[in-house]
């Protein structure tokens, strides 16, 4: 599922890191930001629910700010669990958005988001993207929010991966068979656009030539971050207080 996006009325693309239910922290990196929807697109990088207090308000402001962004895992467990497919896990933070009267206007504009969101300048996608795929941004066009394949499972989970593409079972393995998958992905393969990505807040911020990771911790007591291309900035806000545990 791959969307192309662009407006003649679009001054400012921001591309934000991973919510998690920090329904606070967004409101003011948008206020920072001096965000304005009438010139500005805003594109979370998935993730946008879960562990964090107000899961359901993060959804409600990110649907009437008319945001696009892409889907992570966590999005995923929530339209799963809404589904009947999977049950709630310790340390979801999701009954508020299962039980709202609006719930299913909710996850339908959840599911409408994608696993890969092209422009011509960047590729956002919320864990990562494989070395081996041929056209790593067409292989996820067909994705499917309520069933999702392997290449949609790998795009928002993977960390670190071998070069066809296998991820060891543990993200802390110091097998050398297994690198950072930037650190194995070749940006020709996409035009040589930049990778902007989340999931990986161990990891921390990561600007680095060609890609821009931005899950800086928000939810674990950490930041919330914007990167804006237009004019190469950071913008971030500390999180008011930790949310989770690190397990």
């Amino acid at each position: 599922m791959l969307a192309r996006l662009s407006s003649p009325a679009v001054t400012r693309r921001i591309f934000i890191g991973d919510i998690q239910g920090c329904r606070e922290e967004l409101e003011r990196l948008l206020e920072r930001l001096r965000f304005d929807p009438a010139r500005d697109a805003l594109h979370p990088v998935g993730d946008l629910v879960n562990r964090g207090p107000d899961s359901l308000g993060c959804l409600r402001l990110l649907r009437s700010l008319g945001a696009g962004g892409v889907l992570g895992n966590h999005d995923l467990h929530l339209l799963r669990v809404a589904d009947g497919d999977r049950a709630l896990r310790e340390g979801d933070t999701l009954r508020d958005v299962l039980t709202a009267p609006d719930r299913d206007e909710l996850l339908a504009w959840l599911a409408e988001r994608p696993f890969v969101r092209g422009f011509d300048d960047v590729v956002v996608v919320h864990a990562g993207l494989a070395p081996h795929w041929e056209d790593p941004v067409g292989a996820l066009e067909r994705g499917d929010p309520h069933a999702p394949d392997d290449a949609a499972r790998f795009a928002v989970r993977v960390r670190r991966c071998d070069a066809r593409g296998e991820m060891p079972g543990r993200d802390d393995t110091d097998h050398a068979r297994f690198r950072p998958w930037h650190a194995l992905f070749d940006r020709a393969r996409i035009g040589g656009r930049t990778v902007v990505y989340g999931h990986w807040a161990s990891q921390g911020l990561h600007v680095a030539d060609g890609f821009r990771g931005l899950d800086s911790g928000c939810v674990w007591g950490k930041a919330l971050t914007a990167w804006i291309p237009e004019d190469e900035r950071l913008v971030w806000v500390a999180a008011r207080r930790a949310y989770a545990r690190i397990r």
